[in-house]
């Protein structure tokens, strides 16, 4: 930041836990909040800075879908499922993390195929030269509380009935055996209701749930209490326009995996994926961080 040209001080980084984010809150010389953090923390930051009377924005959970029509192309679609759902372990907020296969032959094609590609995925110490130029390489998870939890929704999954397709438990690293490596899990026969389809897990963890029809598969993801992304494959303009039109999140994809906007579009989900109406990126985040001030005013003319 410095070789940019920032002043002192217009950039820092202070670490902490809650009762540091408290006190930038509770400080009144800090004008706005801005967060990307779970949908429990957004909402208590989002209250307290009502309190305050402070700007906020604030970005929380995810459950990314990706639907598959029947004539989507699915050496395309497998591809695309393997970087948006494992990449960076699957944690990040625009992961996709359940796929959803429109009628029985693509929903079969999706479980058969995504698992075998699965299984090539190398996992790894990302910092180890031998893995530099591995294309399907995966690091570890980034703490032990995300790894307890991980492990712990995979065993939740089993005991709702859902079909485990590909465990991804119990992965020993040589030389980082007490790393907390988890490998692509993948569940097929989910239902909605189910706790691994209803909660954000952050990790590479999937489920694979089926539908008849566009519009029962867009119906899952609209119940969803998150909306961040959602995606669709299909090659037919009609079934993609019904998607944007009809589908509840706040980024939409066709034929994409992440459907992230480019820096200078908005970027917020729908529903408890994002508090407040104030988005993030594009002419959004210019106006989060600037003030607004209107000047009327008006010159008497000079007397002779």
């Amino acid at each position: 930041m410095d070789k940019i040209g920032l002043p002192p001080g217009v950039y820092n980084v202070v670490n902490g836990d809650r009762e540091v984010a408290d006190a930038f809150i509770d400080n009144p010389k800090v004008k706005g909040f801005s967060l990307v953090g779970s949908t429990n923390v957004c909402r208590t930051v989002a209250e307290k800075c009502a309190r305050n009377n402070k700007r906020f924005q604030a970005m929380g959970s995810a459950k990314n879908h990706l639907i598959a029509m029947p004539d989507a192309k699915i050496d395309e679609v497998i591809r695309n499922m393997m970087t948006s759902c494992f990449g960076c372990a699957g944690q990040r907020c625009m992961a996709s993390s359940v796929l959803v296969g429109v009628g029985d032959e693509m929903y079969n094609k999706i479980c058969e195929k995504f698992t075998e590609a699965a299984k090539q995925v190398i996992v790894a110490d990302p910092l180890d030269p031998r893995y530099a130029e591995e294309p399907n390489l995966m690091g570890p998870v980034i703490s032990k509380h995300a790894f307890d939890f991980i492990n712990k929704m995979i065993d939740v999954g089993i005991k709702e009935g859902a079909k485990l397709l590909l465990d991804g438990r119990g992965i020993k690293v040589p030389g980082n055996e007490g790393g907390h490596f988890i490998g692509p899990t993948i569940f097929a026969d989910v239902k909605e209701g189910m706790e691994i389809h209803k909660t954000e897990i952050f990790g590479p963890v999937v489920c694979i749930m089926k539908a008849n029809t566009l519009d029962e598969a867009i119906g899952i993801i609209n119940r969803h209490q998150y909306g961040n992304g959602a995606s669709i494959y299909t090659q037919n303009g009609y079934w993609a326009r019904e998607f944007k039109l009809k589908a509840e999140a706040g980024m939409i994809g066709v034929n994409i995996g992440i459907p992230a906007p480019v820096a200078f579009l908005p970027f917020g989900g729908m529903k408890n994926s994002q508090f407040a109406d104030i988005k993030a990126q594009g002419k959004a985040i210019i106006n989060f961080y600037t003030e607004d001030k209107i000047i009327t005013e008006r010159f008497w003319p000079e007397e002779d």
